[in-house]
């Protein structure tokens, strides 16, 4: 198969399989942003489902995550992604993280050949999501019993690495392609990305927290969980307590996703603005159902349902400023 027809694979069908809403964000955007942010996107993706991998002991998955971001680099030869797929794929048993996995020889083909400054951008922003990943893999990966991070700063840090610095990375890439990209300077652009990507990432966390602690993963700061007398370990048999640090960091998020709207108003492409604000549309929707569950939150799945997001792409695509301001504080409720 041709680069050529990888390449629209790729960014289509396989794209599709694994993120529902990034896929809906990345078709409409002109082509030369569609390739590095969609290859970027499925990288981290794959890195992530090898990290996530529970079946293999940890010290293969952390010296799978090393392989493979080293050949993403370009400093470890490429049969060591070949040997990874064929060793994690049949481990999978989501179907299209299975192919994913599968489809790395490919991805790493098409990272080839991007033009040299967007694989610069591509091979830096992996770059960080990877430290993040491998730091997830050392404070979780071997736990007997369920830890906690830290504190409000290891969680910061974690965030920046596998979500803020995307948002650094969207902002190099659209102003190297789009002349008049936004109204404001590059580096005041980059700062309203990073909250933006902390706020999404933090979005997901609070989504995750239940399932993140049948895992034995806690987020939540163990020296905040101590202020109310609880240890991570508790949290899932007594929700209602976990409450105020919840809320905390529900703010934390709606002020992240704000940003977004914030960035996204100032980009002059209709389309590029629709595109960077739905991820912000789709999650001030599912902080509103994290409020409502309330505690139930951790015992039970929220999110925004299809026909919701469908809603939403039809009232808001190429609204213009004002209207997307006015979509995220109704949705944010």
């Amino acid at each position: 198969m041709s680069v050529a027809r990888n390449r629209e694979q790729l960014r289509g069908e396989v794209l599709r399989s694994v993120s529902r809403s990034f896929y809906l964000s990345l078709r409409v955007l002109p082509k030369p942003l569609r390739d590095p942010l969609s290859l970027a996107y499925l990288l981290a993706r794959a890195t992530d489902t090898i990290a996530d991998t529970p079946e293999p002991p940890l010290e293969v998955r952390k010296r799978g995550l090393v392989d493979l971001a080293g050949v993403i680099q370009g400093e470890t030869e490429a049969g060591a992604v070949m040997r990874l797929a064929e060793s994690i794929a049949p481990l999978q048993n989501d179907a299209a993280e299975r192919n994913l996995i599968r489809q790395l020889p490919a991805l790493l083909e098409w990272l080839e050949h991007l033009p040299p400054g967007d694989k610069e951008e591509v091979r830096n922003v992996l770059a960080k999501i990877n430290r993040g990943q491998a730091l997830d893999l050392e404070r979780f990966g071997g736990a007997a019993e369920t830890r906690a991070l830290a504190n409000a700063a290891e969680l910061d840090e974690y965030t920046y690495l596998v979500a803020g610095c995307v948002g650094e990375f969207w902002t190099r890439i659209c102003f190297a392609h789009l002349k008049n990209f936004s109204d404001r300077p590059e580096a005041e652009m980059s700062i309203l990305g990073v909250r933006y990507g902390q706020g999404l990432q933090l979005i997901n966390i609070l989504r995750d927290v239940g399932d993140d602690l049948r895992h034995g993963r806690c987020y939540l700061p163990a020296d905040q969980l101590h202020s109310l007398g609880l240890t991570p370990a508790e949290i899932i048999h007594d929700s209602t307590r976990v409450e105020p640090i919840l809320n905390k960091w529900r703010q934390k998020a709606s002020d992240g996703i704000e940003a977004g709207v914030e960035y996204a108003s100032t980009i002059r492409s209709r389309r590029v603005r629709f595109a960077t604000a739905l991820p912000a549309l789709i999650g001030a929707r599912t902080l509103a159902l994290l409020r409502e569950a309330g505690p139930e939150s951790l015992t039970r799945r929220v999110k925004v349902s299809r026909a919701e997001v469908r809603k939403t792409i039809m009232s808001t695509a190429f609204a213009s400023p004002r209207a997307l301001r006015s979509s995220f504080e109704k949705l944010l409720g």
